[in-house]
Order: C-alpha cells, then structure tokens, then sequence
C-alpha cells in the first residue's frame, strides 16, 4: 500500500463509527493520483465535516503527502447507497429563502 493510500485509510478509520465500511481505491494515470472513498451512510457527516471542512483538510494533507513523494493527490468522496442529502431548507437550519416562502403561501 502506498503512503498516501495508507495515510488515507488510517485517518478515516479514526473518524469513523464503521470502520469496517471503510473503502478506499488508489488510480494513478497522467493527471496524478486519485485516491476515491467510500463510507458507511452514517460517516458521511464525520468525513465531510460542518461546511466540508473536514474534507478539504484530508484534501490538503493529502496534497503535502503527495508533494514528499512528487505526485498530485486527489481525494473523491463517492456518496455511499442509503445515503440521505438534507433539503436545502434543512441546512439551512429550517430557514427558507424568499421563493420558497412565496410558494408556501400560494393556493
């Protein structure tokens, strides 16, 4: 297993509730290398993080792993089956925009 792959596995594996569930693929062609992941449904809030800032700093450890073995990395985060997206209106914490609103209030 390669570093970044390694890297990768062990820091989702600490995040995660099923670690068990954890599935990571590593691809290499004349962009870099593309490491793609998978998760239990449940993960999905841990990996991505409030605003994905938890994601985008796996990203960028990953790029410094990367840069100590001259590659590009990069990270996808494939959305597992089961898997729920909140509404718009959910993440906004129930607050509606103004179309929304107007909407609502036609009959």
């Amino acid at each position: 297993m390669e570093k970044d792959h390694e890297f990768l596995d062990y820091v989702v594996k600490a995040l995660v509730d099923h670690p068990e569930a954890v599935k990571t693929e590593r691809t290499v062609d004349e962009m870099g290398v593309l490491l793609k992941l998978t998760v239990h449904p449940d993960d999905m809030r841990k990996i991505i993080g409030r605003e994905g800032k938890t994601a985008n700093a796996m990203r960028i450890l990953l790029r410094v792993v990367g840069m100590k073995n001259n590659a590009r990395v990069n990270l996808k985060i494939n959305e597992p089956e089961g898997s729920t997206r909140m509404a718009p209106a959910d993440r906004n914490g129930g607050i509606k925009d103004f179309d929304q609103a107007i909407d609502d209030l036609r009959l």
